[in-house]
């Protein structure tokens, strides 16, 4: 049940996208737990963003997940999130923020999880 969802002001080809979609299914199992059975991920470029004041290539992503994780998975996706974005969009890590929410209530296929 994660989703990611990234935003960033670089503009994208449809075959990068893809890319990074399919590197960030790849991840996911860095969580325990989780596999790319129910991961669901969403791309957004071209984003008007503005970090430390410049225009650089920036981003923004939300990683969201149905129950908890260890602070030291969700660090070591962050390091591969942020490997992801540099080579394939041109965003430096340090242009890159990484938001986690842990979900405690998730719906799927007309029930709850």
């Amino acid at each position: 049940m994660p989703f990611i969802t990234v935003k960033t002001s670089a503009k994208l080809s449809e075959q990068v996208k893809l890319e990074i979609e399919n590197k960030l299914t790849d991840s996911i199992s860095i969580l325990p737990g989780k596999t790319s059975n129910y991961f669901m991920c969403a791309v957004e470029d071209n984003i008007s963003m503005m970090f430390h004041g410049d225009k650089q290539p920036t981003a923004f992503v939300e990683v969201k997940i149905f129950g908890r994780s260890t602070r030291e998975a969700y660090t070591d996706l962050t390091a591969e999130i942020c490997e992801i974005l540099e080579k394939s969009a041109g965003v430096a890590p340090d242009y890159c923020y990484v938001k986690f929410e842990e979900v405690e209530n998730w719906g799927f296929n007309k029930r709850l999880f």
